[in-house]
């Protein structure tokens, strides 16, 4: 029943009030920060749940006022009007307690690749590298670069939440656009991939070292140039899956390996959360999918300067500002959706 629910928001709403305004509770930095998100994620149920006790009160007042005074049309109009408000809230208030999830507060490792399109692909995965860590930033996220070159770009959004954003980059992005190469000016179809993978902790996914085959070799540049003179660059395959995972950026060996088995972790992480939860289709292989033309999550196209999400069917027109990191509002459309398919799956008693 929504009464029940609303009850409940209006009670766990008042104890975390209570704890935050607790000596104790300020005292304890991390208990502190863990009362205050969940002050946040529950502050708009709160007001969702006091406006549905407002409008269920205007409803009972005006059928009161009915009763005595008979057939009013303006306060018939106001009945009408407070039942439908009331609807809408109880709908509102449902979609707002669904359960979030439980990998959105984590740090997220983002691997960019090319995919059709030749050195036009290449080009593209370099400007969604820019995008994507302009919105990272733009969001006041840290980036922190884990390998980059020959047109494959990973690296780590951490910060809490930068999960719940990004996870919506996965999947392939393809552009149209005349590339600086084409004399004709011919508009060519090019994509890249895009897997944003939790970041998981140590704890959480268990590595036997037994699995892994370690190689070190030589860290080189372009052309083949020497970049040191030791060799530092490491690669890191994981046997029982076949996963290889290989890092230059660092002149240090134990840096690169350790950035390596970050990746991997985060790659096998997301691939037991895909087995665990095939009903929703969230590993690696589905987002990525193979870079065909076809398997697009969105569009940009230059000639017209606009940019489509084909998930939500959203178009935007300003391209410019979307290619600067602008990209709020496919995030919180993508959201909302995420938000009402949890709903109708599990809907809430």
């Amino acid at each position: 029943m929504i009464d029940e629910l609303v009850s409940d928001i209006e009670e766990r709403f008042g104890e975390l009030e209570r704890e935050l305004a607790d000596p104790a509770v300020i005292a304890d930095r991390a208990r502190f920060a863990q009362v205050s998100r969940a002050y946040r994620d529950l502050e708009r149920p709160a007001k969702l749940a006091a406006e549905y006790r407002r409008t269920a009160d205007d409803v009972a007042g005006a059928r009161e006022l009915l009763a005595e005074d008979g057939d009013d049309p303006e306060l018939r109009a106001l009945l009408s009007s407070a039942r439908e408000r009331l609807s809408s809230l109880e709908h509102e208030i449902r979609l707002a307690m669904v359960e979030p999830d439980p990998n959105d507060a984590k740090n997220v490792i983002v691997e960019i690749r090319p995919g059709t399109g030749g050195e036009e692909a290449s080009l593209w995965a370099g400007d969604l590298y820019r995008m994507l860590t302009r919105y990272a930033e733009r969001l006041r996220f840290e980036v922190e670069p884990l390998s980059i070159g020959e047109g494959s770009y990973t690296f780590a959004v951490k910060g809490d939440g930068a999960y719940s954003v990004f996870k919506f980059e996965g999947g392939t992005h393809r552009v149209q656009r005349v590339p600086q190469t084409e004399s004709q000016g011919r508009i060519h179809t090019s994509t890249a991939t895009v897997a944003a993978l939790p970041e998981a902790e140590d704890v959480e996914v268990e590595i036997d070292p037994a699995d892994l085959q370690i190689d070190v070799y030589r860290s080189s540049g372009p052309g083949g140039q020497s970049v040191n003179t030791t060799d530092s660059a490491v690669r890191v395959t994981h046997r029982p899956t076949g996963m290889v995972v290989s890092m230059q950026d660092e002149k240090s060996q134990l840096q690169n390996r350790e950035r390596a088995l970050r990746v991997l972790r985060a790659r096998l992480y997301e691939r037991a959360r895909a087995q665990q939860q095939a009903a929703v289709a969230a590993n690696r292989q589905a987002q990525v999918g193979t870079g065909e033309r076809a398997e697009k999550i969105r569009t940009y196209n230059f000639p017209d300067r606009r940019v489509k999400d084909h998930r939500v069917n959203l178009l935007s027109h300003d391209l410019d500002g979307i290619l600067m990191g602008d990209l709020e509002q496919f995030t919180a459309a993508l959201q909302d959706q995420e938000k009402r398919q949890t709903l109708a799956e599990q809907p809430l008693g």
